[in-house]
Parts: structure tokens; C-alpha cells; sequence
């Protein structure tokens, strides 16, 4: 079971939008999969993309867009440390 946030109006964000916001905040990530399909750690999203599944220092955190908003969910069992990583790159996603 996931544990998300929700960003309000997120969705609308582009990919490079969101890169940079990410290492602005000084939350380096590398990228394993894109809508359920593996992709290469520097691969770049497709306009239209619906999941993103980000590897954070921390552990994995998935943006999956949800009509106009993005939630950042981790599993369950995530720790403090993964925990932090996720509100950080909301916060940062919210700006």
C-alpha cells in the first residue's frame, strides 16, 4: 500500500519544469520507469507522460499525474528519510 501527497494543479507541470525545481532544492534523482516501462536513469519523459518513477538517495518515489493534480507516493513501508525526501520534492513541485 502507497503513501501519497497530492500537489493541486501539478499535472500541469512540463518534465523540465520539474527537473529543475528537484535539483534547485538539491534533490538529485535518476529515473527507472515511465508510464510501467523501465527507462534510462537521464531518459526524458514524453509530453503526455502519466507515471514517473524517480530513485532518490532515500529510496523510490513515484509522480503519477491525476487529472489536473500530481501525487508523490512511496510505499508503505517507507522510513523517515524517504519520508523527508517525498515532502521535499512536493514542496518543491509546489512552488
Amino acid at each position: 500500500m502507497g503513501m501519497e501527497v497530492t500537489i493541486s494543479g501539478g499535472a500541469g507541470a512540463t518534465w523540465q519544469t520539474i527537473r529543475e525545481r528537484l535539483l534547485a532544492v538539491g534533490l538529485p534523482f535518476s529515473i527507472r520507469m515511465i508510464d510501467n516501462l523501465p527507462a534510462f536513469p537521464d531518459e526524458v519523459p514524453e509530453d503526455g507522460w502519466k507515471e514517473v518513477r524517480l530513485s532518490l538517495a532515500s529510496g523510490m518515489v513515484t509522480l503519477r499525474k491525476a487529472g489536473a493534480d500530481l501525487n508523490c507516493i512511496v510505499w508503505g513501508n517507507a522510513d523517515a528519510a524517504l519520508l523527508a525526501d517525498r515532502d521535499r520534492l512536493r514542496e518543491a513541485l509546489s512552488e
